[in-house]
């Protein structure tokens, strides 16, 4: 019985092949960050082009294909660019014409790069949607010589709709690879004793660093439709139980820190309560000073520089409210940078 020849690229000396081939390269571990993403730009047409991205993918908007295609392109796509884009000139990254969420997550790799340099972990960052792109920025990383990368999603709790798609665009770039890294993804880390101390210790720090102290903490997460929760997308449990862990880490009552949820879209029932809502039902209760914490967000965006710092605010004293703070999220700071290399470290274990 003969053996079968071998292949083509094992018969080549190293010398001979070409520059980028895997063969050629030294094996490194890599790590790539990855979060929602943003338009290019301000435009209309950038970001319909992003909006468009985002409002397609199924694990975002469950509905029946056909009819969301109709109200998709012939509605929505009508009327929200405009308007999103009027959203994002009011917190654009005018110096370096981007979004704060790109800012923030490049720190974010390249502090954690830094971090992680003395094992020799090449560190990058991708967005979901919109550049850069999750398959572009594998294919970077495996040319770079990664035969192992973690994929790193920097949502706190899981849900379909930001955790799952995210490894859905990764697994889809992994198909058109003929030489495929080892993946591995980060799981969620809503109660995590590191993430629960960063939001501890950021929030204190925040809070003593204002001229008043608040009357009430909101924890605002992104919302999701409540018939995602009905599914059985474990996000609301989970964004319950960060609460319920910040909260006995602080020592706080139940009433001190309350937990809401914003973004909602359409007409559906989301998860409740609503932020908008509960914020001017305290205002008119007579509560005069407001903090809001984001604890669902890795890193300062839209939702938490436009929607909450900007528009929440208003609407907070429009009905009788005098003070209000919108916190940062962890973002690249040292109590941020801190609980990803935790994390990452712990999820490269064997790789490094």
């Amino acid at each position: 019985m003969t053996s079968a020849p071998p292949s083509a690229t094992a018969a080549l000396p190293l010398s001979v092949l070409p520059p980028g081939h895997p063969l050629v390269q030294e094996r490194r571990v890599g790590v790539l960050l990855v979060n929602l993403g943003s338009p290019s730009g301000t435009d209309y047409r950038s970001v319909r082009r992003y909006l468009k991205q985002f409002l397609s993918d199924p694990r975002v908007i469950e509905i029946w294909r056909p009819l969301w295609w109709v109200i998709l392109n012939l509605v929505v796509l009508s009327i929200r660019p405009r308007r999103s884009g009027h959203a994002y000139a009011q917190i654009w990254d005018k110096v370096r014409n981007e979004s704060p969420l790109i800012v923030i997550t490049r720190a974010q790799a390249e502090k954690l790069g830094t971090r992680l340099a003395g094992d020799g972990i090449v560190v990058d960052f991708a967005m979901r949607y919109g550049e850069p792109a999750i398959g572009e920025r594998l294919a970077a990383m495996r040319d770079a010589g990664c035969d192992r990368i973690l994929i790193a999603p920097l949502y706190p709790q899981y849900a379909a709709a930001t955790t799952a798609t995210a490894n859905d665009a990764a697994f889809a770039a992994l198909k058109h690879m003929r030489w495929q890294p080892a993946v591995r993804t980060l799981p969620a880390y809503h109660d995590d004793p590191a993430y629960i101390d960063a939001l501890a210790v950021t929030l204190e720090a925040a809070l003593a660093r204002l001229p008043f102290a608040p009357d009430v903490v909101l924890a605002s997460y992104h919302g999701l439709p409540r018939a995602y929760l009905d599914r059985g997308d474990p996000y609301h449990c989970q964004c319950q139980k960060t609460t319920r862990l910040l909260r006995e880490r602080l020592g706080w009552p139940q009433e001190k820190l309350r937990i809401v949820f914003q973004s909602r879209f359409g007409r559906a029932e989301w998860l409740r309560p609503y932020a908008d809502q509960t914020i001017a039902e305290l205002g008119r209760g007579g509560v005069r000073k407001i903090a809001v914490i984001m604890p669902g967000f890795s890193a300062d965006c839209l939702e938490t520089l436009e929607e909450i710092a900007i528009r929440a605010a208003a609407t907070f004293r429009e009905n009788g409210g005098e003070a209000f703070a919108a916190i940062s999220c962890l973002n690249d700071s040292d109590a941020g940078m801190g609980l990803i290399e935790t994390l990452v470290r712990r999820e490269l274990s064997g790789w490094v």
